[in-house]
C-alpha cells in the first residue's frame, strides 16, 4: 500500500515562531455511514476526533457500502467513508485506488473483516451433520419462511451492502431455489438484527449472512458455517460481487480487507495532521467487539458510542492522535 504522505512531508518545516495552520484550515468533511452499528460508531469517533481535535467541520451523510464508495471515487463525495469493505465491492475500490482517485488510509480491522453463513448454535448442536452451507440447502424445513412455511428461508443483509450482493450472488450459485429456499430481504441492519435475535429467542431456525466482530454475536451464540468449496478471490471479484452478474459460482466467502477509503482530492488537500490520524486509527477485532456490545447493552448511538470511547478508551485513541489534538480532545470531555 502506497503511503499518501512520507514522514518528512508530514513533519513540515515551520518557520520560527509560526504557528500550526491546519487547526484553521481543516474546513469541511464528509464522513458517510454505511448504515451498520460499528460504522454508525467510527463515522462519530471519526467526526468528533476531527472537529474537536482538528478544528474541523466534519458531518456525517447516510449511504451504503456500494453507493457511498462509488460516489467517493467517481464524485469524491463524500471525503471518507470511515469502514469500507474493499473485498465486497469488486475492482471498484482497486480501481479507484490504481487510478489516483481514492486512497486506502488505516485498516479498521486488523484482522480483518470475518462475513458467512450462520446458524444458531442451539441448531448446530442438534444437527451436527450441518456443517457447510450446502448441508443446510438439505434442510429447508429447519429453517422455515415466515411467508411460506413450505420453503426454507436464507436471510440476507440490506440493499446497499456489499454483503447483500455477495449472498444473493451465491444464493444462485448454489440452485437455493430450486433446493426450496426462498431468499428474505430485511430491509436494514436493524430488521437483520432482530432475525436473528426473533428466531434466538423463540429456538427457531435461522439461516443467512451475517459478519463479524459484531455485538449481537457477542450477545447470541451463532456458529459460522465452514466452507464447502475453497475460496476462489477471482471468481469473487468477478462475479460474486457483482450484482448484474449473470452466471455466479460456487466459492467460500474470503476474509475481507476493512479500510477507511479517502477521496484523492481531498487527500490532496487535507492537512497533513488530519491524514495521519486517517492512517493510524485502527481497532483489532476484540477492541471493536467490546464498544459494539457495550452500545448494543446501552441502546446507545454512535455519537454516544463515541463519546463514551473517549473517556473510557484513552490510552488507545491517544495513539492515533497528535498530543496537541489530545489535549483540545480531553479538554472538550
Amino acid at each position: 500500500m502506497k503511503r499518501l504522505l512520507t514522514a518528512a512531508s508530514i513533519l513540515l518545516p515551520l518557520a520560527i515562531g509560526a504557528r500550526p495552520a491546519f487547526p484553521a484550515e481543516c474546513g469541511n468533511i464528509t464522513i458517510a455511514d454505511v448504515v451498520s452499528q460499528s460504522s454508525d460508531f467510527l463515522t462519530n469517533l471519526d467526526k468528533l476526533i476531527l472537529n474537536t481535535g482538528y478544528g474541523c467541520k466534519a458531518e456525517v451523510t447516510q449511504g451504503g457500502t456500494v453507493p457511498s464508495i462509488t460516489s467517493l471515487i467517481e464524485k469524491g463525495e463524500p471525503n471518507v467513508v470511515s469502514e469500507a469493505w474493499i473485498d465486497l465491492t469488486g475492482p471498484l475500490v482497486p480501481k479507484g485506488v490504481s487510478e489516483g482517485r481514492a486512497v486506502l488510509a488505516a485498516p479498521v480491522l486488523s484482522e480483518g473483516g470475518v462475513i458467512g453463513w450462520y446458524i444458531p448454535k442451539y441448531l448446530a448442536d442438534a444437527h451436527p451433520d450441518i456443517k457447510t452451507f450446502a448441508d443446510a440447502l438439505k434442510h429447508p424445513e429447519l429453517f422455515p419462511d415466515p411467508e411460506d412455511p413450505s420453503r426454507g428461508a436464507i436471510t440476507n443483509g440490506p440493499q446497499g451492502w456489499g454483503m447483500t450482493v455477495a449472498a444473493s450472488q451465491l444464493y444462485k450459485a448454489y440452485n437455493a431455489k430450486d433446493a426450496g429456499f426462498t431468499l428474505v430481504d430485511t430491509g436494514s441492519a436493524a430488521g437483520l438484527d432482530a432475525s436473528i435475535a426473533k428466531a434466538y429467542e423463540r429456538k427457531q431456525g435461522w439461516l443467512g449472512a451475517y459478519w463479524a466482530p459484531t455485538a449481537l454475536l457477542a450477545k447470541y451464540a451463532m456458529v459460522q458455517l465452514k466452507p464447502d468449496v475453497p475460496v476462489d478471490e477471482a471468481e469473487y471479484k468477478r462475479c460474486t460481487s457483482i450484482a448484474d452478474c449473470p452466471d455466479p459460482k460456487k466459492t467460500a466467502w474470503p476474509n475481507n480487507k476493512v479500510f477507511t477509503l479517502v477521496a484523492s482530492k481531498f487527500a490532496g488537500s487535507a492537512t497533513p495532521e488530519v491524514m495521519t490520524y486517517l492512517k493510524a486509527r485502527e481497532f483489532t477485532n476484540d477492541e471493536l467487539g467490546k464498544v459494539l456490545l457495550w452500545m448494543t447493552d446501552n441502546q446507545a448511538t454512535g455519537e454516544q458510542a463515541a463519546q463514551y470511547f473517549i473517556k473510557t478508551y484513552p490510552d488507545l485513541w491517544k495513539r492515533w492522535v497528535s498530543s496537541e489534538a489530545a489535549k483540545k480532545i480531553e479538554a472538550s470531555h
